[in-house]
């Protein structure tokens, strides 16, 4: 999703929610400034890549202990 800067500001509130699911880069004047995004979606591609699937709905902590059996 791409939206203005003036957006962002007027329904910051809006856009931080949507960016637990999906990438919001924002735009200033026709070019793209800056990218808002989940801190966690990066470890979650990198557990997937390295322990094959995991289900959408799991947090990496779940994940976690089941990799090690504590559940």
């Amino acid at each position: 999703m791409s939206i203005t800067a003036t957006e962002l500001k007027a329904n910051l509130g809006k856009y931080l929610l949507l960016a637990a699911s999906e990438d919001i880069f924002i735009t200033r004047n026709g070019k793209v400034v800056a990218r808002l995004t989940s801190p966690y979606q990066d470890k979650l591609d990198a557990v997937d890549a390295l322990f094959g699937s995991i289900p959408a709905t799991m947090t990496l902590e779940e994940a976690r202990e089941e990799r090690l059996g504590k559940i």
